[in-house]
């Protein structure tokens, strides 16, 4: 049995679902230090500009603190601005419609005091919507070093010829832009999203 350890993410790029795909059973790490600037609290969507990148404010801090101990920021309404950055980039894909009341309670009625709390809930239902069936354990404490499989906790990489093109929104005016998050797969193909992970 293949075996993987991930860090949480918010909405992660298709590098993160590939390891989810191909391993039986994958460990979340919840006791780490958080890592600034990773799609632990931000992701890359195809807007009509090209690539963007939407982030989720944080709370303040002033020590190191682990991702389990990272609280989301409300000074701003960054649910709207994430979910207009959305449908703009998304409105005319071909599954944005049917996916829509999915998605939109995480930006209009729901409200999380911590990441990780966003990023696991927002994970069921993707690997809802993906069928994946991979076993999914969250870690219980933090191991610099994890020998049960390999350990994506830094860095995954997937060699440019594994990377399947598909359709997307903006190909034409800009380019097929690779590994964006897992939305834009999911908004473009649909149901048929595992198919090109």
């Amino acid at each position: 049995m293949s075996s993987a350890i991930l860090p949480s993410a918010y909405l992660a790029p298709l590098e993160y679902y590939s390891v989810l795909k191909n391993n039986d059973s994958v460990f979340v790490e919840h006791h780490e230090n958080f890592v600034k600037q990773t799609y632990r609290s931000r992701c890359e969507i195809y807007s009509p500009s090209g690539k963007q990148v939407l982030s989720i404010p944080l709370v303040k801090r002033n020590h190191k603190q682990t991702m389990k101990e990272i609280k989301i920021s409300y000074d701003y309404d960054w649910q709207r601005l994430h979910w207009r950055s959305l449908e703009s980039a998304y409105r005319r894909s071909p599954f944005f419609e049917f996916y829509e009341d999915d998605f939109k309670p995480f930006y209009h009625e729901k409200k999380f005091d911590y990441l990780i709390d966003l990023n696991e809930e927002m994970q069921q239902l993707l690997l809802s919507l993906l069928k994946l069936k991979t076993t999914y354990i969250f870690t219980n404490e933090f191991k610099l070093n994890y020998e049960g499989g390999d350990d994506f906790r830094n860095e995954i990489i997937i060699e440019k010829d594994k990377i399947k093109r598909y359709n997307q929104v903006f190909e034409t005016r800009h380019r097929f832009i690779p590994n964006l998050s897992i939305i834009d797969l999911i908004f473009n193909q649909g149901p048929r999203s595992l198919d090109y992970i």
